[in-house]
C-alpha cells in the first residue's frame, strides 16, 4: 500500500460510499465508510492508503487533514 493525499470530491452518509481524487495524479479512487478514521465531508483534504481490492484500487485508512 502507498500513502497518498487528495480531496472527498463526492460522499453519501447515508450509503456510504465517495469518491477522493488523489493530488498527485487527479486519479479517482472509490472510499467505503468501512475504510474511514473519522468523518470525511465534500472538500474535505486527507491523507489515505491505496489498497487493491478485487474491483481495483481503493482508499482506506482515510483521515482528514484540514
Amino acid at each position: 500500500m502507498s500513502k497518498a493525499t487528495g480531496t472527498i470530491k463526492f460522499f453519501n452518509s447515508q450509503k456510504g460510499f465517495g469518491f477522493i481524487i488523489e493530488t498527485d495524479t487527479q486519479k479517482e479512487f472509490f472510499v467505503h465508510v468501512s475504510n474511514l478514521i473519522n468523518e470525511i465531508r465534500k472538500n474535505d483534504f486527507v491523507t489515505f492508503e491505496i489498497k487493491q481490492d478485487k474491483r481495483g484500487p481503493v482508499a482506506v485508512d482515510v483521515k482528514v487533514v484540514r
